[in-house]
């Protein structure tokens, strides 16, 4: 799973999941997709705040969010007042390791969002950040929710990549 690649801003959260674990997650997410089958990507787990600031900057949003998806080829919508993106790529100024292909892109995961989520939803912190990797995999390779047909596909190929993670054993 050298293709992907798991980092952790500061300490890692207590309960996180480990990296190797995330790693898993997110490549059988990314499985069930012709593109994504061999795809390399990025994750970060992040706190609150830097996903607030990445959300304002890149999407015109205020607040936190769960998940935010760079990709390399698909990009998503500007929600500012402005109107417009700033004049950056998406992935400028995030560091890859070296001699890591960017590949689908980055997914970005606020962990304290997730742990409310899971919280809210009784779920369990681990299928949440399943559902997360799999959500945000999913706008990497060039899904989105726009529109009720969008959101339809969308959710239809979630189940699958929830599924895949399932009979990967990441929940036993």
């Amino acid at each position: 799973m050298e293709r992907i690649s798991v980092q952790i801003f500061g300490e890692p959260p207590r309960g996180a999941p480990p990296p190797e674990w995330i790693a898993r997650a997110a490549e059988r997410a990314v499985s069930v997709e012709p593109d994504g089958a061999d795809a390399a990507l990025s994750v970060v787990i992040a706190d609150d705040r830097t996903v607030a600031d990445l959300n304002r900057t890149y999407r015109g949003v205020e607040g936190t969010t769960d998940v935010l998806s760079f990709s390399n080829v698909h990009f998503g919508e500007y929600y500012g007042a402005d109107g417009k993106p700033p004049d950056a790529a998406p992935t400028d100024g995030f560091v890859l390791p070296p001699g890591f292909d960017a590949g689908l892109g980055e997914l970005v995961i606020s962990y304290p969002q997730a742990l409310r989520q899971a919280a809210e939803s009784n779920r369990d912190a681990r299928d949440e950040i399943a559902a997360l990797l799999a959500h945000g995999a999913l706008h990497l390779l060039g899904y989105d929710h726009e529109d009720a047909r969008d959101a339809a596909e969308m959710r239809s190929r979630e189940r699958a990549a929830r599924e895949a993670q399932r009979e990967a054993g990441l929940f036993d």
